[in-house]
């Protein structure tokens, strides 16, 4: 587990994007290609009278900590009470709209993606570094500062946030449909609200919000998502009997559930956990076998894990 992959401090900012000497202004492409970008998706919702206040760039590309696995966030800055008095109905249409844009797209400038994000013009923004795209100048010039880091509660809060999105994996590799989307989705919440209070409190170097960079930047965000949607597919899919087949899980799992510590049922179901984790690990550590079949790989990846050895096999 490497902080290090997630909080660099550089001496510059990145000179492909800021090629001043000072990164006191963006380089033209990159300030054309994002109006381009922000336009379009903006006129794609067809928002009559509702105009684009500012297009700004945010994040750690606009900043000093800036990593191989950062986005470009690029916002924009609209006026949700033009289109509604009610703010929460708002915020919901555009979390959808850019949730879908971002999930279809892949653009990227000098290898770095885009996320477009739709701001309320009245949202605070917790960051150190906004540039003007629209008006060509910084909002919040980023100062160089040697951030102190709570390292150790960073690594406790992702190990903690790890297994939990483990053992919605179990739930879903059980076929436990329901209850896998049910806590994937309270999950993604619950590290939503996580980084927010972080961010709120300490800024961008919170131990909360580094906890929510590398839980995204190795995909563990991504298997959330993964499981709440293809659950939710399941739970609608007609395959067989499925709700009489869903009942029996669900009676198991009661039974299971006894009051108090019960040395054999905790053995079993941390049996259980070292066999899906080994599951996960060989696909994760095979490409999750998707590879082709070719003349040096002729068949498909076993993932089955191999049996144990006999007692007494090498000594022991």
């Amino acid at each position: 587990m490497k902080i290090n992959d997630i909080l660099t401090i550089n001496d510059s900012l990145n000179k492909k994007i800021w090629p001043g000497p000072h990164g006191e202004r963006i380089d033209p492409r990159v300030s054309e290609s994002l109006i381009d970008v922000a336009q379009d998706f903006f006129d794609g919702l067809k928002l009559e009278g509702i105009v684009i206040e500012d297009i700004t760039f945010t994040g750690s590309l606009a900043n000093y900590n800036y990593t191989k696995f950062s986005d470009i966030d690029l916002h924009l800055i609209v006026d949700f009470s033009k289109i509604d008095e009610n703010y929460d109905l708002v915020r919901n249409f555009f979390s959808a709209k850019t949730s879908s844009w971002n999930t279809k797209h892949l653009i990227t400038i000098f290898g770095y993606e885009i996320e477009i994000y739709v701001q309320d013009l009245n949202e605070d923004h917790h960051s150190t570094g906004v540039f003007s795209i629209a008006n060509d100048e910084w909002i919040t010039q980023p100062d160089r500062i040697e951030p102190e880091i709570d390292e150790k509660m960073t690594r406790r809060k992702i190990k903690s946030f790890i297994d939990m999105i483990e053992r919605v994996q179990d739930k879903f590799a059980d076929q436990n449909y329901e209850k896998a989307n049910d806590e994937a989705g309270k999950l993604i919440k619950k590290i939503k609200k996580f980084r927010q209070s972080g961010l709120e409190e300490a800024g961008e170097h919170s131990y909360e919000n580094l906890t929510f960079k590398y839980l995204r930047n190795y995909d563990h965000i991504k298997t959330l998502f993964d499981i709440r949607d293809y659950s939710y597919d399941k739970m609608k899919s007609v395959e067989g009997d499925y709700k009489k087949k869903f009942k029996i899980f669900i009676q198991n799992d009661e039974i299971l559930e006894e009051e108090g510590f019960h040395r054999l049922n905790e053995i079993e179901k941390f049996q259980k956990r070292v066999r899906a984790k080994h599951n996960r690990l060989k696909r994760l550590n095979i490409g999750l076998g998707k590879q082709k079949p070719g003349p040096a790989y002729p068949k498909r990846p076993n993932y089955k894990r191999s049996k144990s050895s006999p007692p007494g096999f090498g000594g022991v």
